[in-house]
C-alpha cells in the first residue's frame, strides 16, 4: 500500500469522516464502517483533501486537460484539486455545472473554463453513479470527452449485479476510475493497526459477504 493511501485513512479517520461501528447503507446492508466525506468541512481539511486528490490523480498516469465538479459535492473538490495540481507545477482548468439554469448574467448552467479536450471527472464517491452520468452527457453535449472519474473511496462493494458502482461506471462509460484509496487498503490500514483490531474481522467479514474482486 503507496503511503498517501495509508495517509489518507489515517487522516479520514482523524477527521471522524471513517468511523466504525454499524451504520445502515442506502441498500439496507448494515456496514462495520461509514464514509462521509461531508465532514471534510473545513480549510484544513478541505486543502489535505485536495493534495490527496492531487497525488492519486497523478499516481494513475491518467491523461486529461481540464477537471470537472459536478454539483454540489464536486464543486468544491474540482477547485481544490485544481490547486493542489497547480502545487505540483501543473495549472489545469475547471468547471462545474449548477442544478438549474441561470437566465442572467452568463446563463446556462456551466460555470467555469469552457469543457473543452478530455475531461477529468471529480466527486467524493460513485453511489448508484447517478452524478456521473449526468456529467458524462454535460461534458459530451459541450463537444468535450470525459477522460475518467476520480473520487476519494472505493467501496469495492456489490450494487444490484455482481459489479460495484466503480465498476460498472468503468464499463458503462470505458472509462478509468481513480480512487484515493478503496476497501483493500482499508484492510491494510487494519492489519497494520493493533489500537483497531476489533473492526478488521468485521470489515472482512463485510467484504466477504458483499465485495467485488478489484
Amino acid at each position: 500500500m503507496s503511503d498517501f493511501r495509508q495517509d489518507f485513512i489515517r487522516f479520514a479517520l482523524s477527521k471522524q469522516v471513517l468511523r466504525f461501528g454499524a451504520f445502515v447503507t442506502k441498500a439496507g446492508r448494515t456496514s462495520p464502517y461509514f464514509f462521509n466525506a461531508g465532514l471534510f468541512n473545513d480549510g484544513d481539511s478541505v486543502l489535505q483533501l485536495s493534495r490527496f486528490y492531487g497525488q492519486a490523480i497523478s499516481a494513475s498516469g491518467v491523461q486529461f486537460d481540464m477537471i470537472f465538479g459536478p454539483a454540489y459535492k464536486g464543486i468544491i473538490l474540482a477547485a481544490a484539486a485544481s490547486m493542489a495540481l497547480a502545487e505540483q507545477g501543473r495549472n489545469v482548468p475547471f468547471a462545474y455545472n449548477r442544478k438549474e439554469a441561470k437566465d442572467h448574467g452568463e446563463g446556462g448552467t456551466l460555470v467555469g473554463a469552457p469543457l473543452q479536450g478530455k475531461v477529468l471527472i471529480i466527486d467524493d464517491v460513485i453511489s448508484a453513479g447517478t452524478s456521473v452520468r449526468e456529467s458524462v452527457k454535460l461534458i459530451r453535449e459541450a463537444g468535450a470527452e470525459p477522460a475518467g472519474v476520480a473520487i476519494a473511496l472505493d467501496r469495492m462493494e456489490r450494487g444490484s449485479g455482481e459489479l460495484s458502482a466503480v465498476q460498472e461506471v468503468a464499463r458503462d462509460y470505458n472509462l478509468p476510475v481513480i480512487a484515493i484509496a478503496n476497501l483493500n487498503d482499508l484492510l491494510g490500514f487494519l492489519e497494520g493497526s493493533p489500537e483497531l483490531a476489533d473492526n478488521l474481522e468485521a470489515v472482512r467479514a463485510y467484504r466477504a459477504q458483499y465485495g467485488v474482486n478489484a
